[in-house]
């Protein structure tokens, strides 16, 4: 899974990408797919950010705007008041946070109150304006692919080839936050795994993962609970844990850097299992990884 060591800058912290790591959803919303409601209030968004850090997440990423198909926009001063109560209440986390907004409005107050990075689902579409305040301010910047706007998205899901023309877009999108000013270790791109893309396009999407890792730009991807595993396996979202970790590890394989999930702790130990079975293949399982040797000290085997 590791690919060539590396980092993301995301404000002045530099996230190691020498193997995957985490970016745990915090749904600050009403209405968002799998978890809308359930940590709307301040209270309960603070406590469960702060759990997503001790399951293990590398960053925290904060959305207070559904993106589910269909949904419709949130006015900028509804959606910073549903952020600003729970960024104030984690700006002692550990982990740096990610905001999920296409808003400058709201980005600039969420960089003003902490935010590490901003999660832009629209790759700048409405202007420059988004990479120039990443290039004033130096917090990193996740470029994600999405056809139209989440009310219509769904609507055009045919393309002629997928990772092509999404590798394209997100390669256009790299190109314009470098010439607003960011620097190349500033940004990450996401080729938008559900975001205007059929069941089979999603799929295909993870096949050929690696072309978009070729763009040379950090991959973020989020098949967490996604639709187009419930339609695979016919199941809903509180049942899509185990197939959005298999997906999950399929990215990494092709090169995914960050792996956006609601399932933190389920993901962690995932990866953990495969980089200690990755450890043994590569010839460093005589208790030279620390994975290994921690766990192996105290193991009394399988009994019962």
């Amino acid at each position: 899974m590791a690919g060539p060591a590396r980092t993301w800058r995301a404000g002045d912290r530099e996230i190691a990408l020498e193997s995957p790591v985490i970016a745990g959803i915090l749904n600050v919303t009403p209405d968002s797919f799998s978890d809308g409601g359930r940590f709307e209030r301040p209270r309960k968004a603070i406590a469960r950010g702060r759990q997503i850090a001790e399951e293990g997440a590398a960053i925290l990423d904060v959305g207070a705007e559904s993106t589910r198909p269909g949904a419709d926009p949130v006015p900028a001063d509804e959606e910073w008041a549903r952020l600003e109560p729970v960024l104030g209440g984690l700006r002692d986390l550990p982990i740096p946070i990610s905001v999920d907004t296409h808003k400058l409005e709201v980005a600039e107050r969420a960089v003003d109150a902490g935010a590490a990075a901003i999660n832009d689902v629209t790759a700048l579409r409405a202007g420059p304006g988004m990479a120039r305040l990443a290039a004033r301010t130096g917090v990193g910047l996740v470029l994600m692919h999405m056809r139209g706007t989440p009310r219509t998205m769904q609507l055009d899901t045919a393309y002629g080839n997928i990772a092509s023309e999404v590798g394209g877009a997100l390669a256009d999108a790299r190109r314009a936050a470098l010439d607003a000013g960011c620097e190349p270790g500033q940004i990450a791109v996401d080729p938008g795994l559900g975001f205007g893309k059929s069941m089979d396009g999603n799929l295909e999407l993870l096949a050929r993962l690696d072309e978009i890792a070729s763009l040379g730009a950090p991959v973020w991807v989020g098949p967490s609970r996604k639709s187009f595993l419930g339609a695979l396996l016919d199941v809903g979202p509180a049942e899509r844990v185990t197939a959005s970790v298999a997906a999950c590890l399929a990215a990494a394989r092709r090169g995914a850097d960050v792996l956006r999930v609601h399932d933190v702790r389920e993901t962690r130990q995932a990866l953990d299992v495969e980089r200690a079975i990755d450890a043994r293949r590569a010839g460093d399982a005589r208790g030279e990884d620390p994975l290994i040797r921690a766990r192996a000290a105290g193991d009394p085997g399988d009994r019962s």
